[in-house]
Order: structure tokens, then sequence, then C-alpha cells
């Protein structure tokens, strides 16, 4: 969890986060949020090509808008996350993750990521986008 929402901040998270699976992730697709304004640096530091969707075009992140989606159900809309703990973040990272999808024949982001990379999941720092 970042303490605040900055570019350096994200741009240091990117990094710690997809740089042990480096080149291995192959994009990376943004919104256009002042916080991504370091893409140049983290599509370098991963060898990554860096993509950003059109404003208010949410459909060309479906798979990402569906998680947010699965994430509601957990927070709904406006909730204030300085509230939530990290235990509780976890938890819900991991039930996300451990969640089978359509879109990957039904089995779980934590089992496609595993079985692609040899690196064991970080499921205190982020939640896997499928």
């Amino acid at each position: 969890r970042l303490p605040r929402v900055s570019a350096d901040l994200t741009q240091a998270a990117m990094i710690r986060l997809l740089k042990p699976r480096r080149g291995a992730v192959k994009t990376i697709t943004l919104d256009n949020g002042s916080e991504f304004a370091s893409h140049v640096a983290v599509g370098r530091a991963v060898s990554a090509d860096i993509y950003f969707c059109d404003p208010y075009c949410s459909g060309q992140r479906g798979s990402n808008e569906n998680t947010n989606g699965l994430i509601r159900q957990y927070f709904p809309k406006g909730t204030d996350f300085r509230q939530v703990t990290d235990a509780e973040l976890r938890r819900v990272v991991r039930k996300l993750n451990d969640r089978p999808r359509k879109r990957l024949g039904y089995r779980t982001p934590a089992q496609v990521f595993l079985g692609e990379y040899s690196g064991a999941l970080d499921t205190a720092g982020a939640a896997l986008i499928a």
C-alpha cells in the first residue's frame, strides 16, 4: 500500500513488483492518472512496452474493469481505504488471486502466475490483474 498517490511512489512500487519478472511482463496498459507520469522509467526498468487507454474508454482495459468490479464486492465505492487494515487488503487480494476466471480457462490468477514464474506470489504487495 502506498502512503499517498504520487508518480514517484507509484514508479518505485511498480518497479519493485515487476522487475523480478523482467521480460515476462511484455506490456502494461495504464489510465491517464498523474500517478503514472513516470511511465517511461517503469517501462525501461522492467523491459515492457507501456500503453495508455483513451480517456473515458474503460472498455480498453476490460479485464481491469472486471477486477475493479470484483474488488467492489468487498470494498464498495466510496470506501475510505485509510480505514481498511493491511490484513483486510491481503485477505481480499488472496481471495481474488484464488478465484477462477473464465478468461484464464477457469484457472486462478495465482495458478497462471505461478505457472509462468518461478518466483513466489506477492499477495502482500499487489493484486494480480488477469
